[in-house]
């Protein structure tokens, strides 16, 4: 049965069955289609759940099957991750192209090959139309599929003693180009921040001058921020912290914002009121991944400058502190955990010995001389001569 509406009920709601258990509840979404994603999602954890329910009562087994594994690697690794949602999307992919019932062994160099040109052919569902034709890159093929795939096999053989065939994961990984570095010039920078407003403009400068990634700006709590010590606190991939010195614009910046109404730095003014979303305009809420996102995607457009975005602006403060530091020192900026990922930044330093050598040679060659015997002179001694 797919989603329904009750009398007298402005909600949806669903009710299924999975495996002879049934499962209904409140969708609590007014709109048809809000409530179908909703039953989908909860079709998803249906499935975990009767099998997490099926694998404790055969008293976990040694896994034989992928469905076995897939699940008991959820159970015992995936849920504990800090973006579990993303593993167990990962590992509901790969049991629908692979098939539950599929045996460990079976899946082999050959399987897995086929599987990767399965990922590949899928069209991205970004947002921007004109991006909707592209398939998946290399990167998003080895993060989402290759990497979570050879996980689970390699924990059957080495923790459960499974029987795994032996796979050729250096042949299958894809060859992924290289990360760009693109570096807003001062005029790129006002003009972004001159179409920015809301409040959105507080956070984009602020990676400006920090180099943050967007998730670290927008969990930025006032409780991180030490006006006393200027200094601030952020927590970065894998739940690293770091602490980062304010300069005299960032203490500025975080000064003249931190009396808003609620824990977060930043937040931004609603526009417009949004009963579903329970915004009210003019009330100032926390600035939201996908919010921040957005804003900036628009109003870099709007600002007309091209191939630019809101990663970009950690490559621009990297690069500017380069220039005026070391690797060492933006490596520790940025959070790397070894300085070959910050190596990346090094064609500004390349550029900063370019422009001295350029600075430090004469725009001409020096005039030279000979004497009597046909020896060569400098400037000098040929003013001598003279």
């Amino acid at each position: 049965m797919s989603v329904f509406k009750r009398p007298g009920k402005a909600t949806y709601e669903y009710d299924f069955w999975h495996r002879n258990h049934r499962f209904c509840g409140d969708t609590r979404e007014a709109s048809k289609r809000a409530a179908l994603a909703v039953e989908a999602e909860k079709k998803l954890e249906a499935k975990t759940t009767v099998a997490a329910a099926e694998a404790a009562q055969a008293a976990i087994e040694t896994p034989r099957t992928w469905e076995a594994a897939a699940t008991r690697y959820w159970l015992e690794v995936g849920q504990h991750h800090k973006n579990h949602k993303t593993t167990f999307a990962c590992l509901a992919w790969l049991t629908e192209a692979i098939g539950g019932k599929t045996p460990l062994e079976a899946i082999d160099t050959n399987k897995v090959a086929m599987l990767v040109a399965k990922r590949r052919a899928q069209v991205r569902r970004v947002g921007r139309p004109e991006n909707r034709t592209k398939t998946v890159g290399p990167a998003t093929v080895n993060r989402t599929m290759i990497e979570p795939l050879r996980k689970v096999l390699l924990r059957a053989r080495e923790v459960w003693e499974s029987p795994v065939a032996r796979i050729k994961w250096s042949a299958l990984m894809l060859e992924e180009p290289e990360e760009r570095v693109r570096e807003a010039s001062r005029g790129e920078e006002a003009k972004i921040l001159g179409k920015l407003s809301r409040g959105y403009e507080s956070a984009v400068r602020f990676a400006f001058l920090n180099g943050c990634r967007r998730m670290e700006i927008v969990g930025l709590l006032k409780t991180d921020v030490d006006f006393f010590s200027r200094q601030f606190t952020v927590t970065g991939k894998g739940g690293r912290s770091r602490t980062i010195p304010m300069n005299d614009a960032t203490y500025e910046l975080l000064w003249s914002i931190k009396d808003t109404p609620t824990k977060y730095v930043f937040t931004y003014e609603a526009a417009r009121s949004d009963a579903r979303k329970k915004i009210v305009k003019g009330v100032r809420y926390p600035i939201t991944d996908a919010g921040l996102r957005t804003a900036m995607r628009r109003k870099t457009e709007a600002a007309g400058v091209e191939n630019f975005r809101f990663h970009d602006t950690r490559h621009t403060a990297a690069t500017r502190v380069l220039r005026k530091s070391n690797m060492k020192v933006v490596k520790n900026l940025l959070g790397h955990s070894s300085i070959e990922t910050t190596d990346k930044y090094a064609h500004a330093m390349k550029e900063d010995v370019r422009a001295a050598l350029n600075a430090a040679s004469p725009v001409k060659s020096p005039v030279t001389a000979t004497d009597e015997d046909g020896k060569l002179l400098g400037n000098n001694a040929k003013d001598n001569l003279a």
